[in-house]
């Protein structure tokens, strides 16, 4: 009787390790879309982020505020430096908090690529934006394309991160032939989800280029 009860025990035990290895690799299998999800949504933080430095027709803080400006032994973001606001719809203005900042702040601005002056008035910097030219525009709209263009690249990279990581755990066994599908599919949907976001991204910001 106590043997029977044993190997009771036994056929119990063996189910249940069955059971936390299959909700092992579904918790394996739930991370990788995770982090591939994760990097795919930092991939379009970053595109948006580099956009914002991107001239339009109309004054934006984010034209300037992350400019790096060597200050203090160190590189520092103007808007760690200075108030910043568009008073205008071509003008802004940067109020640095400590007058000893001006000079680099200036500096920085002047090296930028962005084709604007920097004048200083008093204690402020003062950037009034030029008319942009539709041959300006172009150049713009060409920028914003390749960065968005480069976003997709890096998102597809992360796709195929994690079809190998899926495959490689279905070669060694620890995932189905049916769950390695399901979850290829699930990647590809949040791939196809990532990149449609870009795209509607970089049509926002064409569109707020070419705009007069």
């Amino acid at each position: 009787m106590a043997h029977g009860h044993r190997a009771h025990l036994d056929l119990d035990l063996r189910d249940e390790v069955r059971f936390s290895e299959s909700i092992g690799c579904l918790m394996t299998i739930e991370e990788i879309l995770f982090e591939a999800e994760e990097k795919m949504q930092k991939t379009e933080e970053v595109v948006v982020h580099e956009f914002s430095g991107v001239r339009t027709g109309k004054a934006s803080a984010a034209l300037v505020e992350n400019m790096q400006v060597e200050v203090y032994g160190s590189q520092m973001r103007i808007r760690e430096l200075a108030g910043i606001t568009p008073p205008e719809s071509r003008v802004i203005l940067i109020q640095p908090w400590d007058a000893s900042t001006i000079g680099p702040i200036e500096k920085a601005i002047q090296k930028s690529n962005l084709g604007i002056n920097p004048v200083v008035d008093g204690k402020n910097i003062r950037i009034v934006l030029p008319e942009l030219s539709t041959e300006r525009r172009e150049e713009f709209t060409k920028v914003v394309k390749k960065m968005a263009e480069d976003g997709r690249v890096a998102v597809r990279h992360v796709r195929r991160e994690a079809m190998e990581r899926l495959k490689k755990d279905a070669k060694q066994g620890d995932i189905t032939e049916d769950e390695l599908s399901h979850s290829e599919k699930e990647v590809q949907k949040l791939t196809d989800r990532f990149v449609e976001k870009i795209d509607q991204h970089v049509a926002h910001k064409e569109k707020e280029i070419m705009t007069v």
